[in-house]
């Protein structure tokens, strides 16, 4: 980190929180949790996906040797299915997928108990058209590090409590409606009315009320996503150094990469 200056770290990164939730100094890999588990939280489409793609290519990049024990899933993988009600009304553009109640919250808490149990896992996949779990599932192996990205990952205080360091993705606003509108017209057919309805009159004001007070718990917050070079060179540091192969106690696996869903 030694080529950070000061004022480029202030506002960005705030490592010695890290320590807060596992024994030991960043040097003390021995004592670091595995898998070691990351909340990645932001607006829709603020660039969580993104980012963790970003430490996963970084980590590529850099050659390290295990970097097929990071693990990306998404909270979008656990949306519950729609009641026939809830479906019509998702149809018309009118049903808010980014408030609390959408999400199936203790099979959330179950799976993440499990991953960070070292339990191979099954999480389901969530059909975007039809607003319903499919009956295709992705196995989870263990991993060193989870990433575990959504807009409300924070907002849980079950969930909240399970991660060892939670990053928060801080894009600015027009940024992200103008990134939703591309996403939906293109990956999911819907017209310019509809997405702007949507955003204005739900999306919005979730954002507002739900996930932007979960901002304070983060350890780190990243403004403009992934284009900060700077914060997530310095994320991908410390995976390295708890990916170290000659770190005490370390297990071997033989996993590949895993990416568990995208972002609604």
């Amino acid at each position: 980190m030694g080529r950070y200056t000061p004022s480029i770290m202030r506002g960005i990164m705030a490592f010695p929180l890290l320590n807060a939730r596992y024994e030991g100094p960043l040097g003390g890999l021995d004592k670091v949790p595995r898998p070691f588990l990351i909340g990645v939280a932001g607006g829709t489409a603020s660039g969580k996906s993104t980012v963790c793609d970003k430490i996963m290519e970084q980590l590529k990049k850099s050659g390290l040797e295990h970097h097929r024990h990071v693990t990306i899933i998404s909270q979008d993988s656990f949306y519950r299915d729609l009641t026939a009600e809830e479906h019509e009304r998702a149809k018309k553009g009118e049903h808010n997928f980014d408030h609390p109640d959408s999400f199936d919250v203790e099979l959330m808490r179950r799976t993440l108990v499990d991953i960070k149990a070292g339990k191979v896992m099954e999480l389901p996949m969530y059909d975007y058209i039809a607003h319903k779990r499919t009956t295709k599932t992705t196995v989870i192996h263990c991993a060193d590090v989870v990433l575990f990205e959504g807009i409300l990952v924070f907002y849980f205080p079950e969930i909240r409590d399970l991660f060892n360091m939670r990053l928060f993705v801080d894009t600015d606003p027009d940024t992200r409606l103008s990134r939703r509108v591309l996403r939906d017209v293109e990956e999911r057919g819907r017209s310019l009315e509809q997405i702007l309805h949507q955003y204005m009159t739900l999306v919005k004001p979730a954002f507002e009320e739900f996930c932007l007070p979960t901002k304070k718990y983060a350890d780190v917050i990243i403004p403009r996503g992934a284009d900060n070079i700077v914060a997530v060179d310095l994320i991908v540091q410390h995976i390295q150094e708890l990916m170290r192969p000659n770190r005490p106690g370390r297990r071997q696996r033989n996993n590949s990469d895993s990416i568990v869903g995208r972002p609604h």
